[in-house]
């Protein structure tokens, strides 16, 4: 019994030593290079064309719209 109770505590205090370094390995500040140019595939709304503010702004106002109870229910 005493011999399960001295491997257990050698088990945990083992495990305790094997953690892994947390601090940060890269560089926390983002590049400024090319900017994000959207998603070219058919899941993108229909009307909006990537990198167009304009188009972006219309259709966020489509859907907003789309959920205004007073406007659907006439």
């Amino acid at each position: 019994m005493m011999r399960l109770l001295v491997v257990s505590l050698s088990a945990l205090a083992l495990m305790a030593c094997s953690e892994r370094d947390q601090s940060l390995t890269g560089s926390p500040v983002k590049s400024d290079g090319k900017s994000w140019q959207g998603a070219k595939n058919d899941f993108v709304a229909h009307g909006w064309t990537p990198g167009d503010k304009t188009s972006w702004e219309k259709q966020i106002r489509t859907r907003g719209q789309n959920q205004n109870e007073y406007i659907r229910m006439n």
